[in-house]
């Protein structure tokens, strides 16, 4: 693809201009065979991946709330599909091109492209392949199912993908009708005399055949209609398997473009919900005092292992400055009450007040953009926790879910009064790699009182307005019973938060997983900001 300058007239030729490729597009379903030779700008190659990503957290979230298949799991994806800006996806596979109008067509050429883009960005390691062909494995297959009991429709996708599966004559099916009936329990005479049934090697049904769903006879595999979707699934992934593993091999090559590898690089840990570096505190005014009650009743087990780590060890990394500093940031603790914060326990082990206000103060002004380029950083996401930074030895930062020892997680899970039973759940979210589900059910399991959550997890500042929710009520602001001294700071705290809302404005800054600027020295900082 190229990349165009941003601007209408670069942007609008992206769109149907009257000629289009008729060979292309035919059907809202596509095999993603062919590469996209399309000129778009660089704004809409990034909001195509944003848009597509979150049809594919989409398919996610559902994935691990329902069992895959059911109605209740079809009806809910369905209804997050439809909430995205891709909704265009639920629609029947049943026109074809000729039928359609520029919008549709326009709509099949953005899931082409955007399709694409997501591959240069997850085709970089072996975990990122996995992910994302599981989820456009389970998009396809619920887009597969679109076209219901539609022959001519499924036969003109196959026909147009060179699929060469066709129906056994009915002569055959007559002599079979009765072993086909009698390959699966559910299977009826009648079924097989309304059905459709495919000839295929075993070799390309082996899911089925595992799961009797199929008749063999002869080293062929006769699959009904309904199940042919696990025939061409097998396909699609072998296909896809195949190109991510070309794309990889190819991606060197995309250094050369410094326009692309940042955005590519940082796709897969994009995080798409609320932006936590300015919004209103949802727990009232947060002081220095109140964070120790507020991380037993409220913050992610992530937060509670850096506090636990702060107040056992009275000095943090610069890893966990800033994953748990930004957080703190995102929960309404101003600029003064975070001096506060972590001079007193700073200076309770062997940081002494001077040493504190010369290695430490710079670093936390810096964060919330009163130092330095003044960029107003904003909390690590969940994704960016998981993706990046991995802890070493004697850090206290990362995802417990991801980066602690199974055995060790479980011990301390149960530590923390959580049931046998709950413990085994969270386990299993673990062993599957689901990280965010398991600190979702932790989240179940740990308040009070206790409540299902019909919403899915993406950040640790989420995590704690949610808690807070919960815990007064469902109201959205409220704070845990303040001791004296906590209310008599409140004023000065809510002083403080004014003076920086009222600041000058500031850009909205993720630091880099490679930089940072927590670990250099205030005259290394000030260095760089003066070279900038």
């Amino acid at each position: 693809m190229d990349f165009n300058k941003n601007n209408k007239k670069e942007r609008a030729k992206s769109k149907v201009n009257g000629r289009r490729d008729s060979d292309r597009y035919q059907h809202n379903l596509q095999f993603y065979s062919v590469p996209p030779t399309d000129n778009i700008s660089l704004q809409d190659f990034e909001e195509y991946a944003v848009e597509r990503l979150k049809v594919l957290k989409a398919v996610e979230s559902v994935g691990v709330k329902f069992v895959k298949g059911t109605k209740d799991y079809y009806e809910a994806l369905e209804k997050e599909l439809k909430n995205t800006a891709m909704k265009f996806i639920t629609k029947s596979v049943i026109k074809k091109e000729k039928d359609t109008t520029d919008t549709e067509y326009n709509d099949r050429k953005k899931d082409h492209i955007s399709h694409f883009i997501l591959r240069l960005a997850y085709c970089r390691s072996e975990e990122l392949r996995r992910w994302f062909i599981a989820q456009e494995m389970d998009l396809f297959r619920y887009r597969f199912g679109l076209a219901g009991n539609d022959s001519n429709s499924i036969k003109d996708f196959l026909d147009t993908n060179n699929l060469n599966y066709t129906p056994i004559p009915d002569e055959e099916k007559e002599n079979l009708r009765t072993e086909l009936a009698d390959s699966t329990y559910e299977k009826t005479t009648t079924f097989v005399e309304v059905t459709d049934y495919f000839k295929v090697p075993f070799t390309e049904a082996v899911d089925l055949v595992r799961s009797r769903k199929v008749y063999l006879s002869k080293g062929y595999a006769y699959v009904p209609r309904n199940e042919l979707v696990s025939i061409i699934l097998g396909v699609f992934r072998s296909n896809l398997s195949h190109s991510l593993a070309v794309t990889s091999r190819a991606l060197p090559h995309l250094e050369e473009d410094d326009r692309l590898l940042p955005m590519l690089s940082s796709l897969s840990k994009r995080y798409l919900g609320q932006d936590y570096s300015n919004r209103k505190p949802t727990a009232g005014q947060i002081t220095a005092d109140m964070i120790d009650l507020l991380s037993k009743e409220s913050f992610p087990l992530c937060m509670q292992q850096l506090h636990q780590g702060l107040r056992q060890n009275h000095h943090m990394k610069h890893g966990g400055r800033m994953q748990y500093g930004l957080f703190l940031k995102g929960i309404g603790l101003s600029l003064e009450e975070a001096m506060k914060f972590w001079r007193q326990e700073f200076t309770k082990g062997q940081t002494d007040p001077d040493k504190f206000d010369k290695q430490y103060a710079y670093g936390i002004r810096h964060n919330y953009g009163k130092e330095g380029k003044r960029a107003n950083y904003t909390p690590y996401s969940c994704m960016k926790i998981i993706m990046s930074n991995a802890p070493g030895q004697g850090d206290t930062h990362g995802c417990p879910f991801r980066h602690t020892d199974a055995d060790l997680l479980r011990q301390r899970l149960q530590a923390m009064a959580i049931s046998k039973e709950e413990t085994d759940q969270i386990m299993d979210s673990v062993k599957g790699g689901h990280y965010q589900v398991a600190c979702l059910k932790y989240f179940q399991f740990s308040q009070k009182p206790k409540i299902e959550p019909t919403w899915a997890l993406n950040h640790p500042n989420q995590y704690f307005e949610e808690s807070r929710r919960v815990r007064t009520g469902g109201h959205t602001s409220s704070q845990p019973k303040a001791t004296p001294h906590s209310a008599s700071l409140t004023q000065s705290s809510t002083q403080s938060s004014t003076q920086q809302s009222q600041g000058s404005t500031q850009a909205t800054v993720q630091p880099e997983d490679g930089f940072d600027e927590l670990s250099l020295s205030m005259e290394e900082m000030v260095a760089m900001d003066g070279m900038q």
